[in-house]
């Protein structure tokens, strides 16, 4: 197993890594809207909050040589399942594979976030 740790994705906030390998998988945490240049949570809007998760995400699979088109799984986490449709036409322009990806609703995140995107991808 091996542990990912980019400057191009926020530093953990807990004890975990952004990321892990393991039989040529990519498991990525769970990213928010955060910055990875200042470590400052992005307080905006629902699509302002999804642009930087996917930014976060992306600085993950690039640091393990692979891409958006290599997630075969997403999982979305959403304090407000009525932003789904906003979310969902952001999400549509990264994730062109259309790979397996469940939506939940949950009560709170982290820092107040409005979104929470994890991922799994394949190793080139």
């Amino acid at each position: 197993m091996n542990y990912v740790s980019t400057k191009n994705a926020p530093m953990a906030i807990g004890p975990y890594s952004q990321g892990v390998i393991n039989n040529g998988l990519l498991y990525t945490s769970g990213q928010i809207a955060i910055d990875p240049k200042t470590q400052k949570f992005i307080n905006g809007s629902v699509e302002e909050q999804t642009e930087q998760v996917i930014k976060n995400l992306k600085g993950i699979l690039e640091e393990c040589n692979t891409s958006f088109d290599k997630v075969i799984k997403v999982t979305i986490f959403l304090t407000n399942l009525d932003n789904f449709d906003l979310v969902n036409t952001i999400y549509g322009e990264y994730f062109k594979s259309k790979p397996a990806r469940s939506t939940v609703e949950v009560s709170a995140l982290p820092k107040n976030a409005l979104i929470e995107i994890e991922c799994i991808a394949t190793i080139s």
